[in-house]
């Protein structure tokens, strides 16, 4: 007899057009709707205080927040919307994130994106499509020492969860992307313990670590963010979960989830989190 294992179907890393996403806010309802959704929840990334092309622009925060606000009132008969942020820790550039406490927001991710050096003006751009950005700004910030680079890398990650409040813990090994095993590999002795000393401080702060298909569906990466070794050292702590697709499109809301969700059984998680309107809950995978 065959077992059936019906998809938990819900995604709370979410872009759209007030940030770097494609479309507008209710397409993504829409979207999530008709793929039998339960809940989805908006994470625009937040704005931060220079020149960019992927952030919320300062002065259309607030119509961010009554958008989604708007959208969840309009179809909460029909589907839980919920409003976040994915919120850029950079040292002393974007290093508060209760500047956004006014927006009143159900829930926050953090992630590193752009990594600082002490004594440097530029920052250190680690996503994005083009692989000879990350490498450049290896070679201009750390002079081609990629151990430093990545030890900075975890090091933000680190203050971030030491200093800030936020629910989720955005892909956390995102350093890898462009890696792709140039440079280093994620078995190497120093890349273990900086990863061990990570996965320690999300314990004790006890965090939700998203498990983001999006390298995968992009063609990015050949694992999830974080991949299987930290996923197998993650369910060692019983640290929570939450897949994710970090969609920038409404048709990637639920990409890649049904192999995710293979991939974290055959580790031995039975369960990923899920927000809810009395907080986040564990549900079986």
């Amino acid at each position: 007899m065959i077992k059936f294992i019906k998809l938990l179907m819900y995604n709370f890393h979410t872009h759209t057009r007030f940030c770097d996403g494609s479309a507008e806010p209710e397409k993504y309802v829409e979207e999530a709707i008709r793929q039998g959704f339960s809940a989805l929840g908006f994470s625009g990334h937040a704005p931060v205080a220079f020149a960019n092309g992927f952030a919320i622009k300062q002065q259309e925060l607030s119509e961010y927040c009554q958008t989604i606000r708007q959208l969840q009132k309009k179809y909460q008969e029909q589907i839980e919307i919920y409003l976040g942020m994915e919120i850029d820790y950079i040292p002393e550039l974007a290093d508060d994130f209760s500047v956004f406490d006014s927006c009143g927001l159900d829930y926050a991710i953090g992630s590193v994106h752009l990594i600082t050096l002490p004594g440097k003006e530029a920052l250190w751009f680690i996503d994005g499509p083009l692989r000879e950005i990350y490498d450049q700004g290896l070679e201009d910030l750390f002079n081609g020492d990629i151990r430093q680079a990545v030890t900075a890398y975890y090091h933000q990650v680190n203050r971030m969860i030491e200093t800030q409040h936020f629910d989720v813990v955005g892909h956390m090994d995102k350093i890898k992307m462009h890696n792709q095993n140039r440079y280093f590999t994620e078995d190497e002795k120093w890349y273990r313990q900086l990863v061990s000393e990570t996965i320690e401080l999300i314990a004790e702060r006890r965090l939700i670590v998203e498990v983001n298909t999006r390298g995968i569906y992009k063609k990015r990466s050949d694992s999830l963010f974080p991949g299987n070794d930290i996923l197998e050292k993650l369910h060692e702590r019983n640290i929570p979960i939450m897949i994710s697709s970090d969609a920038h499109q409404p048709a990637e809301i639920s990409n890649y989830f049904e192999q995710a969700s293979g991939i974290l059984r055959s580790i031995g998680f039975k369960s990923q989190m899920k927000l809810t309107a009395d907080g986040w809950k564990s549900e079986r995978l």
